[in-house]
């Protein structure tokens, strides 16, 4: 009888249905909350502001509306993207209304910082450039100032660049003949005047070669050949007779593929016909791309 019993027991046992888990959907719900966590913070840490590219948007829009100021786009945030946190003070002016002394002689763009295309320049890049460009201005004057007590004043056309101090040669039969790649004796005196100051400086020459657009004959079969010629004789006339260290200057020629003046008019072919001497500053890039704004001698 009792055996009985316990069959019967364990067929009940056996028909029992397994306790259901209804809570177990909440793993894969923490295990996608845990995934969309990660993926915020992922896109959080990738979109932090450049704030110079910010800035910049900023003056774009306020110059397209025409609105005097430029204002921030998230105008009274006091959050990271509050325009007037990320805009760095522009050097004060001295009391006359001028900058520092070091500004002299850089033209009315150099006196006024707020003339500089951009509010937003470091102020540290904003002072080399002010640096480099009275050094650039200074080295212009000098040579200026020789080559008149010589008079060849009308002789060397100066221009400042990002780039650095350029001496363009013009050639106009005072430096070279057409198709000829021989120095003048006028273009030698230049030379021979300019020469101490460039032995002087610390910076790197490139002499550079140009020729107008009119086909050559005879010695050289194109115009980069004669472009190269009068760049090497200018470099070996510098380096053999005024004493330019080798190491400091080099030469190239460009053919007519870099003209100074468009076109085929008569003041193109004497214009183009040229070597530009290029004082080649050792500032960072930064720098020498405001050198010309602060000298307003762009070109």
């Amino acid at each position: 009888m009792s055996s009985g019993r316990g069959r019967g027991g364990r067929r009940r046992a056996q028909h029992e249905e397994e306790h259901v888990n209804h809570e177990r959907w909440l793993v894969s719900y923490s295990d996608m909350i845990t995934v969309l966590m990660a993926l915020f913070i992922v896109l959080f840490a990738i979109s932090q502001v450049d704030q110079q590219k910010y800035v910049a948007l900023r003056d774009s829009l306020a110059a397209g509306f025409n609105t005097n100021a430029a204002p921030s786009v998230l105008d009274g945030s006091t959050g990271t993207l509050d325009g007037a946190s990320i805009v760095p003070e522009t050097a004060p002016a001295s009391s006359t209304g001028g900058m520092v002394d070091a500004d002299a002689g850089l033209g009315t763009q150099g006196a006024n910082p707020s003339s500089v295309p951009g509010e937003t320049i470091d102020p540290a890049v904003l002072e080399a450039a002010r640096r480099e460009a009275a050094h650039l201005e200074g080295v212009r004057a000098q040579l200026t100032a020789l080559l008149e007590a010589n008079g060849l004043g009308d002789a060397v056309r100066f221009r400042i660049n990002d780039r650095g101090l350029v001496l363009g040669l013009v050639a106009d039969d005072v430096f070279f003949a057409a198709a000829s790649a021989e120095l003048t004796p006028t273009a030698r005196q230049v030379l021979d005047v300019s020469g101490p100051t460039l032995v002087g400086l610390a910076e790197s020459i490139s002499v550079e070669g140009h020729a107008n657009n009119i086909p050559v004959s005879g010695r050289y079969p194109t115009n980069w050949e004669l472009s190269s010629d009068r760049a090497t004789q200018v470099l070996r006339h510098l380096v053999e007779v005024d004493g330019v260290q080798p190491h400091r200057i080099m030469a190239v020629g460009f053919g007519d593929a870099r003209p100074l003046v468009d076109g085929v008019g008569e003041d193109a072919i004497v214009a183009n016909r040229r070597v530009d001497l290029v004082i080649l500053s050792s500032a960072p890039e930064a720098v020498r791309a405001l050198v010309p704004t602060l000298t307003g001698t762009e070109g």
